[in-house]
């Protein structure tokens, strides 16, 4: 057993390699999501089509491309320098997405009289962006890039415990490969030693880079706001100064309004607009009758359906019956800590630090520790599941409750409203947009979480080395799939899951936002 000086100094190089990884694909999340959110954002065509498949790659588990990337990345960037740019290619992957929506929101919503103005007095494309668009981003950015950072993180340990099983392939510091090795090798102080380096580094960086970084994005972005004000002020009339200001006091309250109606937004296509139905049912008349054809001229493509829609609607029990024990657990939890605990800044602190550690940093030790038991690999996909979702239901229904008219919790007491109605009257409807915007989440996390919950290997402690798996999956069929060379049947199972994403999000998320936008108008 080496000293234990020796394995902390280990494991800080570990974590320093994965965070410096982190921080390059945070950059490259910035920049690309700020070229889409605000190209989506200024352009009504392409933001229609934009959103939504910005919502589909959320939702896809974008793991199971990862050794394809691998594949294609170290054809032209051989070697160790491959991997890494494969590895940093993932996580940005997994940050875009929030960061794109939080920059074309902040532009959406931006007062139309800064626009109007700057086309008056003709500002250049480049004078937009720099004085504009990108501080208006700015707090948006720096809102979502925490975010964007917890969920880089479950991507980051993945992407380094799982590799082509080739040692030229393989990932040699991280902190995902170590914490592996050390869960594996029967050494659970070293683990619970390994866990708190990650902890410590995921509270420093939470401490020393995003609060920093809010801070000066929202000063950042006021400032250049104002001084912008500034100029338009000498350039017009008083009257037409105070509409803009007026405006811009308003933008925060327009922003709350505009948020579920973006959300509305995402899930509409073109074809909703007048007459736009009859060109859906051709479509499906078209698509059905290509269906035949090919199903004819190539009869094994029936199997292939057949197993990826026994493997999809396995998996889509897997998630929602994840995600209704999450709610069990998080709304009686959340209606305590919000409307009746006295502690509940301590309990936030512990729940932020708990939340920073990734479901797939506790999956080796959660293998061991369900090894033993029937159907252990449904358990552990299962805690996959729940770990990867739970967070997200907790933290949108307390960030919801932040709006709320501050009386709200004297009227309990006012009225003397407690116990059963309590909840139903007051409580949970307090909660409700909150219940949406986190059921969303949770479950595009749990979808992406599939890959690993329901079929994980890892080269970390064997070459290719089958840790846990289920019978049927639709995580499981896609990884097997592309690692025996299945593209087909991958590429089927991928075109099964993006039609249900757009079945749930057209006729599920997109009517009960409509429902809740109403509430903003």
């Amino acid at each position: 057993m080496q000293p234990l000086i020796l394995l902390i100094i280990s494991l800080l190089i570990d974590a320093s390699f994965s965070w410096i990884r982190m921080f390059i694909a945070l950059f490259f999340s910035i920049v690309i999501s700020l070229a889409i959110g605000i190209y989506a954002a200024r352009s009504e065509n392409s933001g229609r089509i934009i959103v939504p498949i910005l919502d589909v790659f959320q939702t896809l588990p974008i793991l199971a491309f990862f050794p394809f990337v691998i594949y294609i990345v170290v054809n032209f960037l051989p070697g160790y320098v491959g991997i890494n740019a494969a590895v940093i290619f993932l996580i940005i992957t997994s940050m875009v997405w929030n960061i794109s929506f939080g920059v074309y929101e902040a532009v959406r919503t931006l007062p139309k009289e800064f626009s109007e103005v700057a086309g008056l007095y003709h500002l250049t494309a480049w004078q937009r962006l720099t004085k504009i668009l990108i501080p208006a981003s700015m707090p948006h950015i720096a809102e979502q890039s925490v975010l964007s950072w917890s969920i880089g993180l479950f991507y980051l340990v993945t992407s380094e415990i799982f590799s082509t099983g080739s040692a030229q392939y393989s990932v040699k510091y991280g902190i995902g490969v170590a914490l592996t090795k050390l869960a594996f090798s029967n050494n659970l102080s070293a683990y619970l030693t390994g866990i708190l380096v990650f902890v410590i580094f995921v509270v420093a960086t939470r401490f020393l880079f995003f609060r920093p970084f809010e801070r000066y994005s929202n000063k950042s972005g006021t400032r250049k706001s104002q001084a912008g004000l500034t100029i338009f002020k000498k350039m017009l009339n008083f009257d037409a100064y105070n509409r803009i200001l007026k405006a811009h006091r308003k933008s925060n309250i327009r922003a709350k309004a505009g948020t579920y109606k973006m959300q509305q937004e995402s899930f509409s296509v073109n074809a909703t607009q007048k007459g736009g139905h009859v060109y859906i049912y051709i479509a499906a008349v078209m698509a059905l009758i290509a269906v035949a054809c090919l199903l004819t001229a190539y009869p094994m493509l029936g199997v292939y359906e057949y197993e990826a829609i026994v493997s999809l609607l396995t998996s889509l029990a897997r998630v929602w019956l994840a995600f209704a024990i999450i709610l069990i657990v998080a709304v009686p939890l959340c209606i305590y800590l919000i409307f009746i605990s006295k502690h509940s800044g301590s309990y936030m602190l512990l729940f932020q630090i708990i939340a920073s550690i990734p479901a797939t940093i506790l999956l080796p030790i959660m293998v061991l520790a369900l090894n033993s038991y029937p159907s252990h690999g449904e358990l552990v996909a299962f805690a996959v599941y729940f770990l990867s979702g739970i967070w997200y239901v907790i933290f949108s229904l307390i960030a919801s409750t932040r709006t709320l008219p501050a009386n709200i919790f004297d009227i309990r007491k006012l009225f003397h409203v407690k116990g059963v109605t309590a909840i139903r009257k007051i409580y949970l409807k307090a909660l409700l947009p909150g219940l949406v915007t986190g059921a969303v989440t949770a479950i595009a996390a749990e979808w992406n979480a599939s890959i690993v919950a329901e079929y994980f290997t890892t080269s970390a402690i064997g070459n290719g080395a089958l840790i846990s798996s289920v019978s049927t999956g639709m995580g499981k069929l896609l990884d097997t799939s592309l690692s025996s060379g299945n593209l087909t049947l991958m590429f089927i199972g991928l075109v099964n899951l993006v039609v249900m994403i757009l079945l749930v999000n057209t006729f599920v998320w997109k009517r009960l936002y409509g429902n809740l936008s109403k509430i903003y108008e």
